[in-house]
């Protein structure tokens, strides 16, 4: 029995003892940073979306009356205040563009801001004469305030199926 004993004490000593040494190999994988957004609306991507400066070159071709379907990144000035069923977007130079969502069907948080990508109908409308008068008259403005408006507007919108908002 003591040698048994001694026979597997010594096979323990032996065995823990040896020292083998392993090698791990560490992987390194290229790490694309993706950047987080929040979806509204119709599921979209970030890919292929134009640039402010780029919109405004096919806003430009447009007449009153007619859309075309674009995907384009723009940075936030104003969301509407009572429920953010629609938001302006800076396009430089001092361009805005009216977003709305299309058939109310999602809408941007109250506090929205910074960058987004949006899906959708480019178009642009224009506002009669008359109707500047109008809103300058409910406006309190004066009267010849009022009569110096001789000039339709004409503004850029935006029909959005789906918005990235960027966090």
């Amino acid at each position: 029995m003591k040698k048994i004993i001694l026979l597997l004490a010594i096979n323990l000593v032996v065995f823990s003892c040896k020292n083998e040494s392993k090698t791990t190999e560490e992987k390194v994988e290229d790490v694309k940073q993706e950047i987080a957004y929040a979806s509204f609306g119709e599921e979209i991507n970030d890919t292929d979306a134009l640039t402010p400066e780029r919109m405004m070159e096919q806003y430009k071709t447009l007449k009153v009356g007619d859309t075309i379907t674009s995907k384009v990144k723009g940075k936030i000035i104003e969301v509407c205040s009572k429920k953010g069923c629609w938001m302006t977007l800076d396009m430089g130079d001092d361009n805005e563009v009216m977003v709305k969502f299309k058939d109310y069907g999602f809408f941007m948080p109250l506090n929205a801001e910074g960058d987004v990508v949006m899906n959708g109908k480019a178009y642009v409308s224009e506002t009669s004469v008359e109707e500047l008068r109008h809103y300058a008259e409910d406006a309190g403005k004066t009267a010849e305030e009022v009569a110096a408006i001789t000039d339709p507007k004409f503004e850029y919108g935006f029909e959005a199926d789906g918005v990235l908002l960027k966090q």
